[in-house]
C-alpha cells in the first residue's frame, strides 16, 4: 500500500475504540487464557515494559511494519520475533518514553522521529512476568536503521499487504510455557513464525487497520 495514502487513512484510528482481550484471544494459546483464568496478574506484581509498532515507507514508497529478531541468550524469549521496546528504566517518564528510549536504542530510530498514532492494550506475558504497554508509531522519513549487537540479531520488515493478507494467519504445532506440542495461532511473515505476545498485539493493530483501510 502506498504510504502516502497509508498515513492519511491510519490517523483516523486515534479516535477508534481498542479491540483489546477480543483481539488478543484470536492469537492466543487455549492454555494461556486457561492460565489468566486461575491467576490473578495484579498478585504477579509484574515489571512493565513499552514497545513500538513502527510503519514506515521503503524506497517506493511502500508500507512496511517493522520488527526485530531477538539474540540468542539464556533467557525465555531468546531468539523470537517481536517489536523494538523494552523494560521500563528508573529514568523513563512513562510507558511511551520507554517505547521510544528502547526504539533508538535497538534500531536507531530517533525519538523525535516517531508520530505516535495511538497506545494500544497491554498484554501481560506470563514467562517473563512483563506487562506490555505497545504504541503505534509513523516513521515517515526513515533513515538506515542502526541495530544493536548486544539486543537485536536481525531486523523483519514486514510490508504491510503481508501483514493483513489472511493467507498468512496460521496455525503450528509449538512447544509454550503453558503446554508441549499444541497448536498456536500464529503469523507467517517473511518465513518467521511470529506468535504469543507480539501475535496478539498485531491481532489488535490488524483489527483497527482493518477498520480504516
Amino acid at each position: 500500500m502506498d504510504f502516502k495514502e497509508f498515513y492519511q487513512q491510519v490517523l483516523k484510528i486515534k479516535n477508534l475504540p481498542l479491540p483489546g482481550e477480543d483481539s488478543h484471544h484470536k492469537m492466543s494459546p487455549a492454555m494461556r487464557a486457561q492460565w489468566l483464568k486461575s491467576n490473578e496478574i495484579r498478585k504477579m506484581n509484574p515489571k512493565r515494559a513499552g514497545v513500538m509498532a513502527l510503519f514506515y515507507p521503503d524506497l517506493d514508497f511502500d508500507t512496511k511494519l517493522l520488527l526485530i529478531l531477538r539474540k540468542t541468550y539464556n533467557g525465555v524469549h531468546s531468539n523470537q520475533i517481536g517489536f523494538p521496546g523494552g523494560k521500563v528504566e528508573p529514568q523513563d517518564n512513562g510507558l511511551l518514553e520507554t517505547a521510544l528510549r528502547e526504539t533508538h536504542e535497538e534500531v536507531g530510530v530517533p525519538p523525535d522521529a516517531v508520530e505516535v498514532v495511538k497506545e494500544l492494550s497491554e498484554v501481560y506475558i506470563p514467562p517473563s512476568n512483563f506487562m506490555v504497554s505497545p504504541f503505534i508509531g509513523i516513521y515517515q522519513n526513515p533513515q538506515p536503521f542502526s541495530l544493536q549487537e548486544t539486543e537485536v540479531e536481525d531486523l523483519v520488515e514486514v510490508y504491510l499487504r503481508d501483514f493483513l493478507d489472511k493467507t498468512n494467519h496460521i496455525e503450528e504445532n509449538l512447544t509454550t510455557s503453558y503446554a508441549k506440542n499444541i497448536n498456536v495461532p500464529a503469523y507467517k511473515l517473511n518465513g518467521y513464525t511470529v506468535w504469543g505476545a507480539t501475535a496478539m498485539m498485531m491481532s489488535e493493530i490488524k483489527e483497527l487497520l482493518e477498520q480504516v483501510l
